[in-house]
């Protein structure tokens, strides 16, 4: 029993002086610190790769992916049809074509008081097309003649 009392007496510095709590010296500190559970997973993805995904001149079939935008860069031509994420695909087999056209919007548009009104004067705008022209040509002009 001595013993036992003799351990509850001593500290880690010797022995306690009869006026001090015993309290101080039960205080633990912890042998780690204390580490967040959650875990930062992002960034393990790869890149979205937008851009063209067909070149002016290459032949492709009707489905084909000609570009993936994010905004509309370059807009649907004649026989392209756009998804709802903004890609850019064919509608017919044939060869695609890049073209830039002057565009003009209508005077009360909103797109005409945005940026119209900060261009400087007599600047013109583009934008830029893709088409696809079909292998088999529906309607070819003929002359009454050779008919």
């Amino acid at each position: 029993m001595a013993a036992l009392a003799s351990l509850m007496l001593k500290s880690r510095a010797g022995l306690l002086v009869p006026g001090q709590c015993a309290l101080l010296d039960s205080v633990r500190f912890a042998s780690k610190k204390a580490g967040g559970s959650s875990k930062n997973l992002g960034g393990k993805s790869p890149g979205r790769r937008y851009g063209f995904k067909k070149q002016d001149g290459h032949f492709v079939q009707a489905g084909n992916i000609l570009a993936t935008q994010r905004y509309l860069r370059f807009h649907p031509g004649a026989h392209v049809g756009k998804g709802t994420n903004n890609t850019l695909f064919a509608l017919e087999a044939g060869h695609v074509r890049f073209t830039k056209e002057v565009y003009i919007p209508s005077p009360r548009s909103l797109e005409a008081t945005r940026v119209i009104t900060k261009l400087p004067k007599g600047a013109v705008l583009y934008k830029t097309f893709i088409n696809v022209l079909p292998v088999k040509q529906e309607g070819k002009f003929r002359l009454v003649d050779m008919v």
